[in-house]
C-alpha cells in the first residue's frame, strides 16, 4: 500500500529542519523546536502537518525577521544544487545533508508569509530564496494582497532571473485561482497586470515555465474569456513556434471545451461539418462503479479536409433534478470530404471528491469543435 501522501511532513524531516536551522545559529533551540513540530503531528493531515511546523518555528525562531531570515537562507541547500533537480524531485521528501529543500519548504514560506509582510521586500527576497528550492507559490499571495503595486515590482524582476524556479514564481505565484491557494480577487476582476509577465515568459526555455503560463490563463479564460480568446489569436499569429502552439492549446483547454470560436478558429479548428449518423450507448442504465460504453458514427459532410475536436458532454443530475454538464476530452482526427469514422470511449462512474453523484436520468452529448451533434439519455442507480 501506498505510503499517504501526508507523511512527506515526519519526525525525520522535522529533526533534519532543526538540525540545520541550529547549524546557522547558536541560539536556535534544535531540542525545543524538535518537539514543537513533532508533537501530535501524527494525528494531524497534509496542511495541517504544514502549519503545525510553521507554528513551531513562530515560537523558535527569533522575534527579529530579519535574524529569522537569515537562518531559513542559511538552511537552505546549495543553489547549484537544487538547480539541478527535476520538478519531480523537488516534490521528493527532502534530506539532503547540505540543506532543506522540497516539501520542507512549504512551512517556511509560510512563516514567511505570516512575518515578512512587514519588512516587505526582505519577505519577497527571502521568499524568491526559499522557491528555488521548492516553490514559494502559496505564500507570495499573502504579499500581492497586503501591496499588489509593490509585490508586483519584485514579480517582474523574477520574470527576468536565471533560474527557471524564479521565473515559473513569476507565473504561478500571480494566478488568479491557484487551487489551494488564496483567490487573487483583484486578479479575478481585472488581469491586466498579469499579461506583460505572461507575455514575458511565453518563449520560455523551460516547459516547467510555460506550463505555468498556460494554466495561468487557464485560469483568466474561466472569468474574461474573450480576452484569452484574443491573447490566443495574437500568440498564434506569423506562424509561432511549436512549443508556443502547444502552450496556447493548454492554456486554451477550457475555452476549447466551451466551443468558444474565436479560439477554435485560432487554433485551426473551423466550424464542424459533420453529422452524427449514430450513437450507441452499450447499457440504458449504469449502475455506480460500472462504466458506460460509447460508440459514435461520424460523417463529413465538407467538401474538403477538415480538422475536428472531439468531446463528449456527461449531463449530472444534481439534487434538484435539473442537469449539469462536464465536459471530456476525447479524440482529436481529420475527416476528408465525405469520409466516414466511428469512435468508441468507456466512461467509469465512480466515486471522486470533486462531485456527488445521484440517482435517475443523465445523458451524453457529442459535440465537434464546440458544436452539439446529438445526445442519448440512460439512467443511473446507485
Amino acid at each position: 500500500m501506498a505510503e499517504p501522501f501526508k507523511n512527506v511532513f515526519n519526525r525525520d524531516l522535522i529533526a533534519h529542519m532543526g538540525a540545520q536551522f541550529a547549524r546557522q545559529s547558536p541560539t536556535f533551540d534544535r531540542q525545543h523546536f524538535t518537539q514543537l513540530a513533532s508533537d501530535g503531528i501524527d494525528a494531524l493531515e497534509f496542511k495541517q502537518r504544514s502549519n503545525h511546523i510553521t507554528d513551531a518555528l513562530s515560537l523558535c525562531l527569533p522575534d527579529d525577521f530579519k535574524k529569522a531570515s537569515a537562518i531559513l537562507t542559511g538552511a537552505l541547500c546549495p543553489e547549484t544544487e537544487a538547480e539541478t533537480e527535476t520538478e519531480a524531485d523537488i516534490s521528493d521528501p527532502p534530506g539532503d545533508p547540505q540543506g532543506i529543500r522540497g516539501w520542507a519548504i512549504l512551512p517556511m514560506a509560510d512563516y514567511v508569509a505570516q512575518k515578512g509582510l512587514e519588512d516587505f521586500d526582505l519577505g519577497m527576497d527571502v521568499l524568491q530564496e526559499l522557491t528555488k528550492r521548492s516553490t514559494a507559490e502559496f505564500a507570495v499571495r499573502a504579499f500581492l494582497l497586503a501591496d499588489t503595486d509593490r509585490a508586483m515590482k519584485h514579480v517582474h524582476h523574477w520574470a527576468r532571473s536565471p533560474d527557471r524556479h524564479v521565473r515559473r514564481l513569476a507565473s504561478e505565484g500571480i494566478r488568479p485561482r491557484l487551487p489551494w491557494g488564496t483567490r487573487l480577487g483583484m486578479f479575478v476582476a481585472d488581469p491586466s497586470p498579469i499579461l506583460p509577465i505572461l507575455n514575458l515568459l511565453k518563449d520560455d526555455p523551460e516547459d516547467y515555465v510555460r506550463r505555468s503560463v498556460a494554466n495561468n490563463l487557464n485560469d483568466i479564460a474561466k472569468d474574461h474569456p474573450d480576452l484569452v480568446a484574443e491573447i490566443a489569436t495574437d500568440w498564434l499569429a506569423d506562424t509561432p513556434s511549436p512549443l508556443r502552439s502547444r502552450l496556447v492549446r493548454h492554456a486554451c483547454r477550457t475555452l476549447i471545451k466551451k466551443g468558444n470560436q474565436t479560439t477554435l478558429q485560432a487554433l485551426g479548428y473551423h466550424p464542424a461539418r459533420i453529422t452524427l449518423n449514430t450513437l450507441v450507448l452499450d447499457r440504458k442504465t449504469v449502475l455506480f462503479g460500472q462504466s458506460l460504453g460509447v460508440s459514435a458514427e461520424l460523417q463529413s459532410i465538407s467538401d474538403g479536409p477538415q480538422e475536428l475536436i472531439i468531446d463528449y458532454v456527461i449531463h449530472h443530475r444534481k439534487a434538484n433534478g435539473q442537469t449539469s454538464p462536464k465536459v471530456f476530452k476525447w479524440k482529436i482526427l481529420q475527416l476528408n470530404a465525405g469520409e466516414q469514422v466511428t469512435i468508441t470511449k468507456s466512461h467509469t462512474f465512480r466515486p471522486i471528491t470533486t462531485r456527488t453523484y445521484y440517482p435517475g436520468t443523465h445523458a451524453v452529448e457529442i459535440q465537434a469543435n464546440g458544436k452539439s451533434l446529438g445526445r442519448q439519455e440512460f439512467e443511473l442507480a446507485m
